[in-house]
């Protein structure tokens, strides 16, 4: 499968777990735990069918970093699947995709790079379209569980975004090493707090419950995954930030289609200007065309 079709086939995956998580109607620890564990399971398993093992040395010597950003993707995708339970899937994934935006403000102090005029003015329109998306001039997100949506969802970009800077700092470890460790990670950090707060006594695992669990864990998880990262070794940076957009593209368009969710003209001008100010942002690096991705 050539490369570009595998990124495609990954971005439409990712593009669809909003559906599925508010489809699956659980406690948003239970669904990130569910969806940790099956994932790390399947990207072990794709591992040692392709005769490719775990790499423990490079994992021991990452240990650390990958424990506190597994923790932080754990704690992400908790915000994000509240994000989607009390707000839009549109604007959830919107204020989601605020990650880059957060990568590129805090690069010079955490990676030594440089701000440029033109990243400056990418925030600056980025959080213009946040506003707009947000509609605080008019009546979308103005209810309390609108904006606890979009709450949400800005804290888990900020926590991506944290994860994106972490990752910069990992010493000779391939990717799918990495992924397969902080989702194994996320889920053992998760289970103390799921079991202090949550109640899973009324939850029934009907067939379509199942279904929805084994799709967020083994297909958006540990296919998507698989996919994206066998991807990227033959394609550019800035051909993987373009094919990104399928991701919150294909969001918007299914929460439209199945959900019925509408968005005003306010707040597709703000997801234009968030979309394309870090589009942007990432074409115009030329030095380090290194694409931030935001796939959960």
């Amino acid at each position: 499968m050539k490369a570009k079709v595998k990124m495609i086939i990954a971005m439409l995956i990712f593009g669809s777990i909003g559906i599925f998580v508010k489809k699956a109607d659980m406690p948003s620890g239970i669904l990130a735990i569910i969806r940790g564990s099956i994932g790390t399971i399947f990207l072990v398993l794709a591992g040692i069918v392709m005769k490719r093992k775990i790499s423990l040395p490079d994992i021991r010597k990452n240990l650390k970093l990958l424990i506190f950003s597994g923790a932080a993707i754990g704690v992400n995708w908790i915000c994000l699947f509240e994000a989607y339970s009390y707000t839009t899937i549109a604007v959830a994934t919107l204020c989601y995709y605020l990650a880059p935006v957060f990568v590129i403000a805090v690069s010079p102090l955490f990676l030594k790079e440089k701000l440029t005029a033109v990243k400056v003015g990418c925030i600056t329109v980025s959080l213009l379209g946040m506003v707009l998306v947000v509609d605080i001039f008019g009546v979308g997100q103005r209810t309390g569980a609108g904006l606890k949506g979009v709450a949400f969802g800005i804290m888990a970009a900020l926590l991506y975004a944290s994860v994106v800077v972490m990752n910069k700092f990992m010493k000779k470890i391939e990717a799918v090493d990495m992924t397969a460790s902080q989702l194994g990670i996320a889920s053992l950090v998760l289970l103390p707090y799921v079991f202090l707060t949550e109640d899973g006594t009324g939850i029934s695992f009907s067939r379509r419950t199942l279904f929805l669990l084994l799709y967020l864990g083994i297909v958006n998880t540990g296919i998507a995954y698989f996919l994206y990262f066998s991807s990227l070794k033959n394609l550019s940076g800035q051909s993987a930030a373009l094919f990104s957009y399928i991701d919150p593209v294909t969001a918007i368009f299914l929460s439209a289609l199945l959900l019925h969710e509408s968005m005003s003209v306010a707040q597709m001008t703000g997801a234009i200007l968030i979309l394309g100010s870090t589009l942007l942002s990432e074409l115009a690096d030329k030095q380090k065309p290194v694409h931030v991705d935001t796939s959960v």
